[in-house]
């Protein structure tokens, strides 16, 4: 009996057919029951070429675990084994789900719940990402870079695309496609090229134990003619989109996003990708995120299968602001997939400075929603990072790990509550993002964000009979003052006349949370 790590992968690996085409034609599937009394799980298998089939599974649950294979091919069918789940280890907390759907009953209000994540244990999950979409395109010498770069930066999410991509600086070949072929002879989709699964199987790897979140962008539009990878039928489609599900879904660190801007391929329609949508679900039995991504036109993410909003901005000057209509129009986590990049490319979404990401970052998180970065730098070495992966350039990285250990270390019920109807006991906050502890008085802990606005001061009143430790935060320059340390009832705060100021109020002795 093989012994495993709770949420970590068990493979079965059989051999059978390799006559006419596997692919299609050989059904593969277990189930798998624990001796807990919970319902068994059925996971559907995939072929992995010359012979070899894959069935990778999940377990939720620790304690024994037995399987049995159900299959057409005689060779397969009925092959019986048993596995034993050890508990997961403290770095180890299963996949991320909403946390509306993993904390049942909780202390937290249950609007809070409708707009963050936690991990399967009830850790608490905020997503902080970054964009490289077509890295495991690059030769394995870039793909090893991108690694160690992401190794070292404050990314616990990143954006990537299984499918090369044809687009502005993205114009060579892949070293590897997911199907056999080329592009001068064409590519054999009814079939799957086991050396680019495995490169994926590794890199994905590589990603959890970096404690990673893997966003899989399943179709994009940017495609080259000779690749033909975005204007394949619907049957091809369900083809990929079903390996695709069979060969991950067991991966605790995936999230799918079905299409980067999806309104670019107007050949898929609405229906398209609610079937689509379906099929992802009927292959993954642990039902990880689902989302799909927006250019110009915005998708319905009121469909049930959507667990969360990824959008990207559509208005070149309001975009992470934007988070707190999109939680009311959808009651879902909002990431902000793409909020432009900083870079100096030619086009607007790729050219903002440092200073404005990390704005947008913080602008985006005090009002409940979260956000992914990109850079796009063409002087600074052959490498693209919002494409090709390889090395980080810019400025913002330090700050936006600067924004993540600051958010992680407040209290978990904080949430924004909308400025131009929250008063700090008779002080009009309009002009600021606000946020506020939720569970107690939602004035135990309080946030004020300045954005671009420099005041040289501030007054406030504290509640009646409260005291509180201030502190003037510089998001730009990282640094934190203790502006009073026991402060009550009317004041004057001092500010320093500089933009990306955060305030934050924090209360002391009896009045603390």
């Amino acid at each position: 009996m093989q012994t495993i790590e709770q949420y970590r992968i068990f493979e079965v690996v059989l051999e059978g057919t390799d006559k006419g085409n596997p692919y299609r034609d050989v059904e593969l599937s277990a189930r798998f029951t624990s001796e807990r009394g919970a319902d068994s799980v059925v996971v559907q298998g995939f072929y992995r070429g010359d012979g070899r089939y894959g069935i990778r599974f999940m377990p939720t649950l620790e304690g024994s675990w037995s399987f049995e294979t159900t299959s057409s091919d005689a060779l397969l069918d009925g092959a019986r084994g048993e596995l034993f789940v050890e508990p997961a280890q403290a770095s180890n907390h299963g996949r991320v789900l909403r946390s509306k759907d993993v904390m049942h009953t909780s202390a937290l209000f249950d609007s809070s719940l409708d707009f963050t994540f936690s991990f399967e244990d009830g850790t608490r999950f905020l997503p902080f990402g970054t964009t490289c979409y077509a890295w495991i395109n690059q030769p394995a010498a870039v793909q090893e870079q991108t690694l160690r770069t992401l190794a070292h930066a404050p990314f616990n999410k990143l954006r990537m695309c299984i499918f090369p991509k044809f687009y502005d600086y993205n114009h060579e070949d892949p070293e590897l496609f997911p199907f056999p072929g080329d592009p001068t002879d064409g590519f054999d989709r009814a079939r799957f090229n086991e050396p680019f699964w495995e490169n994926l199987d590794r890199r994905l790897s590589q990603l959890d134990e970096m404690g990673i979140q893997a966003d899989i962008i399943l179709l994009h539009p940017y495609d080259k003619p000779e690749w033909g990878f975005s204007s394949m039928s619907t049957e091809e489609d369900i083809f990929y989109l079903s390996y695709v599900a069979r060969r991950y879904a067991a991966f605790k660190n995936i999230w799918w996003s079905l299409a980067n801007e999806f309104d670019l391929m107007p050949h898929k329609t609405v229906e398209d990708w609610d079937r689509y949508a379906r099929v992802i679900m009927a292959n993954d039995p642990w039902g990880h995120l689902r989302s799909i991504h927006n250019c110009r036109t915005v998708f319905d993410h009121t469909h049930p299968w959507i667990t969360h909003v990824s959008w990207q901005r559509i208005d070149v000057r309001r975009t992470a602001e934007c988070v707190s209509e999109l939680r009311r129009a959808y009651g879902k986590p909002v990431v902000v997939d793409e909020c432009a990049y900083e870079g100096n490319i030619s086009w607007g979404w790729g050219n903002i400075s440092g200073e404005e990401m990390v704005r947008r970052f913080w602008e985006g998180v005090l009002r409940g929603g979260y956000l992914t970065h990109g850079e796009t730098f063409v002087d600074r070495g052959p490498q693209i990072w919002w494409a090709h992966g390889g090395r980080l350039h810019g400025e913002s990285p330090a700050r936006i790990a600067f924004c993540r250990e600051f958010m992680e270390s407040l209290p978990q019920d904080m949430d924004h509550v909308a400025g131009e109807v929250f008063t700090l006991a008779g002080t009009f906050t309009w002009d600021v993002t606000c946020m506020a502890d939720k569970q107690g008085s939602g004035t135990d802990c309080i946030l004020i964000y300045f954005g671009l606005s420099r005041p040289a001061y501030r007054d406030f009143v504290l509640p009646e009979g409260s005291r509180y430790a201030i502190d003037v935060i510089d998001t730009w320059n990282m640094t934190v003052e203790r502006a009073h340390e026991d402060m009550s009832g009317a004041f004057r705060l001092e500010l320093p006349s500089r933009p990306y100021m955060l305030v934050r109020m924090q209360a002391r002795g009896e009045n603390a949370l």
